[in-house]
């Protein structure tokens, strides 16, 4: 089934790669309940929604596209979906409509992975305003870490300054922090989640973290789903204007999976004349998960760049993405653990604050001297994080990008799907936002 002589692997080294894989991304196991609870979803729903969607994500990655890629709710659009969506719409969207957003984009992604539109779309977005939009989140989701840790505080002087440097849950949050960069450095698979592991242990001596239900317990399915109507769905983002969430979900979720998929493809020797074989199965693997996810609970999902981990341990085969999906199954018993540890800010931001270090690094493939390439990229980069909103940052760039190119003498090079989006964003912006 998985060619492992043709791929020239062993079954061990595959179960081995697998692991790596699993450890190095675990964290969002973590992480992703920690954020989206925040918006009211129970708990267990979410803890158990990210699992669900990483092991149908994963499993399919496996068994139909045999790639050693793995799949889970992705870092930077969780945090998009709490704080922007749900958080910043003082009540008028709750996270059950939220969540239909995001399925409204899993069902266009999987319409786009089975047509050549997806390809179009990717080839029609301008390659600064890719990286922009990378590095947006990046910041984004690295503010959202600092200010969870209490080392970045609301300040009424210029809205923004230090914390308390002497209170316990952010000496604790810098420790974790210290701790996974250095291991981080060191080239130490599963940095993220060995970080949380030390700071867990002393927020545990320390009194900071109670384990009152235990460590572990038996899994149980969430009592309901929460979309289960596709024409409910879409007519949630038509009543209430969701569509640059939407298009900000698909965007985001299908380049970001793509540049993964290629990424790992080329560092296992799996591309083929340059070319990915099962590209199309294995998009699907992603868009399948995302609305799997989103109807148990849980946002949209990606391929993890954590995948390169396993690969670099050996993996070639989907036999590897079978072990990860595997072992996301076991993790559904440690519902309490999770449940406790993901309580403790301090425990789960340093994750946030390092992934957007690292996403932040796309900054060095925009071409700063042509400024216009330069400006939309940096707007884009700018109002992520001072917006708190993708869709935000996604929609000034993609208006300024024509503008400033054809202001150049360059609106030949404008793709005729970057004007159209320009015009709707900037409807949609300036006279349906807050209408």
């Amino acid at each position: 089934m998985f060619n492992i002589k043709e791929n020239q692997t062993t079954v061990k080294k595959e179960i081995l790669a697998g692991i790596t894989t699993f450890f190095t991304m675990v964290y969002i196991v973590v992480v992703n309940p920690s954020i989206l609870s925040g918006t009211g979803v129970p708990f267990d729903q979410v803890f158990t929604a990210t699992i669900i969607a990483a092991v149908v994500g994963t499993l399919w990655m496996a068994l139909a596209a045999n790639f050693p890629i793995a799949i889970a709710p992705g870092m930077g659009l969780n945090v998009y979906f709490a704080v922007s969506v749900v958080g910043s719409s003082n009540g008028e969207i709750s996270y059950q409509t939220a969540f239909s957003t995001v399925f409204a984009a899993g069902i266009l992604f999987i319409i786009l992975s089975l047509t050549p539109l997806r390809k179009q779309l990717i080839e029609a977005i301008p390659a600064n305003l890719k990286y922009g939009i990378t590095a947006g989140i990046g910041l984004f989701i690295a503010f959202v870490g600092l200010r969870g840790a209490g080392i970045i505080t609301a300040n009424e002087a210029n809205l923004v300054g230090l914390g308390n440097l002497h209170s316990p849950g952010v000496i604790l949050a810098l420790i974790g922090l210290a701790f996974s960069v250095v291991l981080m450095v060191m080239n130490v698979s599963g940095a993220l989640f060995f970080g949380m592991i030390l700071t867990g242990l002393i927020a545990f001596f320390t009194g900071q973290l109670e384990f009152t239900k235990g460590i572990m317990s038996m899994p149980h399915l969430p009592e309901k789903l929460i979309v289960t109507n596709p024409f409910a769905a879409f007519g949630d983002v038509i009543h209430y204007g969701l569509y640059s969430v939407v298009f900000s979900f698909l965007l985001v979720t299908i380049f970001d999976t793509t540049g993964t998929m290629i990424g790992v493809a080329e560092q296992a020797g799996l591309m083929k004349n340059n070319k990915l074989p099962n590209a199309r199965k294995a998009l699907l693997a992603d868009s399948t998960a995302t609305t799997v996810g989103a109807m148990f609970g849980t946002s949209p999902t990606t391929a993890y760049i954590e995948s390169s981990a396993g690969v670099a341990a050996g993996g070639r085969t989907g036999l590897t993405s079978l072990t990860v999906a595997v072992l996301f199954g076991a993790a559904l018993f440690f519902s309490p653990l999770v449940s406790a540890v993901s309580g403790i800010a301090a425990i789960t931001s340093p994750a946030l604050i390092i992934v957007g270090s690292m996403m932040i690094g796309a900054v060095t493939n925009i071409r700063w001297k042509e400024l216009d390439e330069a400006f939309p990229a940096f707007l884009v980069i700018l109002t992520m994080p001072l917006t708190s909103s993708i869709a935000t940052g996604i929609s000034l760039g993609f208006i300024a990008y024509p503008i400033v190119k054809a202001a150049k003498g360059k609106w030949r090079e404008i793709h005729p799907l970057v004007f159209v989006f320009a015009v709707l964003f900037f409807i949609h912006l300036f006279f349906l936002e807050g209408h």
